[in-house]
């Protein structure tokens, strides 16, 4: 698969980023409150537009990846969500596809995480062969805690990444 493909909910599309999401991509992943819990340091231009290759990348390679998330009514880029390998040294992530989600402040609270990742599982249990899918959340971040567990996903493990102690969960297919 070289290219994601276009998911659609009630309130977002769901579609792969284009060239065109970088300056909305960079706001995203520059801003302090967004990568509060997710490594904690903002990302440069070059670092999010590696990124923006990554994700292409995944697809293109791993047939799953990222999304760029769109409010179907005004267009506007909301955030990031989807499935991705990042090869980060967890026996855990081996071989399974990791759920991601980030979201632009002014999506916050709305119950788009949700929406959107409801989507992407319900992509994952009709495409992949993947028994679980599982995700990384920082112990303090309790909205995406509780994101994961409206999705299903279940407390696996405690696990340090770098510096940072991080809780894997796990959903099973199919939830």
């Amino acid at each position: 698969m070289a290219d994601a493909p276009v998911l659609e909910t009630d309130r977002l599309i769901l579609r792969p980023h284009r060239v065109e999401d970088f300056p909305a991509c960079r706001l995203l992943w520059g801003d302090p409150a967004v990568v509060r819990h997710i490594g904690g340091q903002v990302q440069d231009a070059q670092a999010v537009w590696f990124r923006m290759l990554r994700y292409a990348g995944m697809w293109s390679l791993l047939g799953y990846g990222m999304w760029a998330l769109e409010d179907r009514t005004t267009g506007a880029f909301l955030g990031e969500a989807g499935l991705l390998s990042s090869a980060r040294g967890l026996p855990e992530l081996e071989g399974v596809p990791e759920a991601g989600w980030v979201l632009a402040p002014a999506a916050w609270g709305g119950g788009f995480a949700v929406e959107a990742m409801q989507a992407v599982l319900h992509w994952a249990d009709h495409h992949l062969g993947s028994p679980v899918v599982r995700c990384i959340i920082e112990p303090d971040n309790a909205s995406s805690v509780a994101v994961a567990g409206k999705l299903g996903f279940t407390y696996l493990a405690e696990r340090v990444l770098g510096t940072h102690p991080i809780r894997l969960f796990e959903r099973a297919r199919g939830i």
